[in-house]
């Protein structure tokens, strides 16, 4: 077990540099473990990498995929490993990088055991897009402890992605009304299903006076927003007072106008991050709340991954275009053949 197949970024580019390559097994260090990988996810972040707009962070693989499913190999299990795992247990994990691979290296402490009753498949569509809600919505954005109170309600910017289907279900899961926008009928149809109780058309319907007739011109408490750009100052506009809008990307441009007063005027709140260089223990911290809070949401049924579908590992490439062309449903999702 000295080499593994992987895919490597030749050079920045359109998805055919993504290339199936030999590479030596990574050896996992001071509290990391190496895992046997059956399944990695597919997200915006690896297309960004690849196109040149997203580096790894200082240390971090060279090779994209930030999440992944399999089994434990080895590793360092004596630190924090607060759920008690051990060599062969199965496992999804959260990674800087390196998942598009057949074994690939992660923090214990951000390894979580395998829900009940989900394959290793659905599993490794899990921790990018958990984390990323758990932490925004939940933890920064603050959904049900704001002004609206114990039952808020949430608009979620592009609900058929990854992070969409995720968010939807979450909130709706936690008692909270759900909105959403998706590009066409069929995304919103989708959207709906998975309980939200109005999906706008972005590209035939204004989001802000849907919304705000939907909550009787109320507003919204959160918003989670991938777009930025001439969103914002809308957005903005749908927040109901004291709400706050949670930017987590800025695929509509990374600059915006915005009215000062009115975020003082209506106790509004402007807050966003990113998760991949966030430290170990920051993460840690959300794999426990997961854990506690999410999994048995998993278990029962009551929130499931969708996964829209599975590739063949060395056909990443088909994986990017499919993302790149937003015709997709939920994750889509590579296959490590071992």
């Amino acid at each position: 077990m000295s080499s593994m197949h992987a895919v490597e970024i030749t050079r920045h580019g359109a998805p055919e540099v993504l290339q199936l390559a030999q590479r030596p097994v990574p050896k996992p260090g001071t509290g990391e473990v190496l895992i046997k990988v059956v399944a990695s996810g597919v997200n915006r972040p690896d297309v960004l990498q690849r196109q040149g707009k997203y580096a790894p962070p200082p240390g971090a693989s060279d090779l994209p995929g930030l999440e992944v499913a399999g089994s434990l190999v080895e590793g360092d299990f004596g630190g924090d490993n607060p759920f008690g795992l051990q060599p062969g247990d199965a496992v999804c994990a959260l990674l800087g990088g390196g998942g598009y691979a057949e074994y690939a290296v992660a923090p214990l402490a951000q390894c979580l055991p395998v829900p009940a009753g989900l394959s290793l498949i659905e599993t490794a569509a899990l921790p990018e897009n958990f984390f990323t809600v758990w932490s925004n919505v939940f933890v920064r954005g603050r959904l049900g402890q704001g002004e609206g109170g114990a039952h808020e309600s949430l608009l979620v910017q592009g609900g058929s992605g990854g992070i969409g289907v995720t968010a939807i279900q979450l909130a709706r899961a936690f008692g909270h009304r759900v909105f959403a926008t998706a590009g066409s009928a069929e995304k919103c149809a989708a959207c709906e299903r998975l309980g939200a109780e109005l999906a706008i058309n972005y590209r035939t319907q204004d989001f802000a006076s849907e919304v705000k007739q939907a909550t009787g011109d109320r507003g919204v408490d959160v918003i989670l927003d991938n777009v930025a750009g001439d969103y914002v100052p809308r957005e903005l506009d749908a927040l109901a007072e004291g709400g706050r809008l949670v930017l987590i990307a800025t695929m509509g441009g990374s600059r915006a106008t915005i009215d000062a007063g009115q975020l003082m005027r209506r106790r509004l709140t402007l807050t966003g991050s990113t998760l991949r260089n966030r430290p170990v223990a920051f993460k840690a911290g959300l794999a426990r709340q997961l854990h506690r809070e999410v999994w048995p949401l998993l278990e029962s049924g009551q929130v499931r991954p969708v996964i829209h579908t599975v590739l063949p590992a060395r056909e990443a490439a088909r994986a990017h275009a499919l993302m790149e062309s937003s015709a997709h449903i939920g994750k889509i999702m590579l296959a490590w053949d071992n």
